[in-house]
């Protein structure tokens, strides 16, 4: 996956720094974990994999978020006694760790670029509709910053735990979970095959939401859920299913 960075994580400060910081728990013994870094406001700044590797972590995320993560991890570092740097590790899937959000996306795994030779099993417009078909939003796309993480489904992915303590954003987290119940949020869609990616969605004329990525007759949308009925992105129906 050439569209991925791994960064490393060192010290003995490393489980401890991450702690305080991300959506997911994460120690020691924990498996390849999946976590977001939020703003303090609750908003989305990047999505990524940690795993264990003897006395390191591994930082697995997105190249186009890879300098904004880095700069905000640098940031929290304070005086705890870690040391975060790019390594030369390559992501690849279809063997490996299994991942986190969901049993068919394909396992992860991590080797030095020089030895990734053999392709991946699945290819990037496979991996998107399967993404598609599965309800796993992506980075960049239906992961923006705008984007609150319990309107994503991280809580479906496995990507947060509310019993972990404090975490950046935790109180409007918190706060979305137990005092509120959602408006909005991502939702997988049915249509006629007509439908483009990156489409407003309206219902009699009224903004709904948005459609984000498209694969044959299915789309991942964010909507407004008053308004789930009737909706069209532009002149495409679209239905709402599980």
């Amino acid at each position: 996956m050439t569209d991925r960075t791994v960064f490393t994580i060192t010290g003995p400060d490393r489980h401890n720094f991450l702690a305080g910081l991300i959506t997911n728990s994460f120690d020691a013994q924990s498996p390849l974990t999946y976590a977001a870094l939020l703003t303090a406001q609750g908003k989305f700044v990047a999505d990524f994999f940690l795993l264990n590797d003897a006395e390191q972590v591994f930082l697995d995320v997105a190249s186009t978020h890879a300098s904004l993560l880095l700069t905000r991890l640098n940031m929290y570092k304070l005086r705890a006694d870690v040391t975060i740097a790019q390594s030369d590790l390559s992501v690849s899937l279809g063997s490996g760790h299994a991942d986190p959000r969901h049993p068919e996306l394909p396992h992860r795994t991590y080797s030095a670029a020089s030895d990734s030779n053999a392709p991946s099993a699945i290819t990037a417009d496979a991996l998107s509709a399967l993404s598609v078909r599965l309800a796993v939003p992506q980075t960049g796309i239906e992961l923006t910053p705008d984007t609150y993480i319990l309107e994503a489904g991280f809580e479906r992915l496995n990507g947060i735990d509310f019993k972990k303590g404090c975490f950046v954003g935790q109180e409007i987290c918190a706060r979305m979970k137990h005092k509120t119940e959602l408006k909005k949020g991502l939702v997988k869609v049915a249509h006629d095959g007509s439908a483009n990616a990156d489409t407003p969605i309206t219902k009699d004329g009224k903004p709904a939401g948005h459609l984000y990525s498209v694969s044959g007759n299915l789309g991942l949308a964010h909507i407004r859920f008053d308004r789930a009925d009737g909706m069209r992105a532009d002149e495409t129906a679209l239905t709402v299913i599980d």
